[in-house]
């Protein structure tokens, strides 16, 4: 078999890491799988683990896309206005699912997960426009939504 190129191995993992941040939003990280990314791709199975052997490498991978996905719903033209988009957030199905996957992540013991930033780059973004007191929104905002979660039945 030819060795493939550069920019088709390039292509390649970028397609898989489109539909792996298609289904974080959609199914969900737990339920993402070797064997749904292979079914939507049309990539085996093996050659999606030759590039990404652990799952949580997908995170490590998208963690400023979700960060970003993250910050795009959010509205920092004011504090009053960060908690009102953050509201208006919580009721958004694919951004709620990215805020349940930050949770869930928060007591991982792998070191990779360890690094991710995607919610310090919230609470920076927020730091930035409003020095502390927007990190300290963030924080407190961040606490409202895991009871929330939590208190719906909806954590992970």
């Amino acid at each position: 078999m030819a060795k493939r190129s550069r920019v088709e191995t390039e292509l390649t993992v970028n397609q898989i890491l489109d539909e792996a941040f298609k289904q974080i939003l959609t199914i969900g990280f737990e339920a993402m799988s070797y064997t749904t990314l292979s079914a939507a791709t049309g990539i085996s199975r093996t050659g999606i683990s030759h590039h990404f052997p652990r799952k949580t490498e997908f995170l490590v991978r998208l963690d400023e896309r979700i960060g970003q996905f993250f910050i795009e719903g959010l509205d920092f033209s004011s504090i009053a206005r960060l908690k009102q988009s953050w509201g208006a957030l919580m009721q958004h199905p694919e951004r709620k699912a990215v805020l349940k996957l930050f949770l869930s992540l928060s007591s991982s013991t792998d070191d990779n997960i360890k690094t991710l930033k995607s919610l310090n780059i919230v609470r920076d973004t927020a730091v930035a426009q409003f020095a502390e007191a927007g990190g300290q929104c963030i924080e407190q905002l961040i606490g409202h939504s895991v009871l929330a979660l939590f208190n719906h039945g909806q954590a992970t």
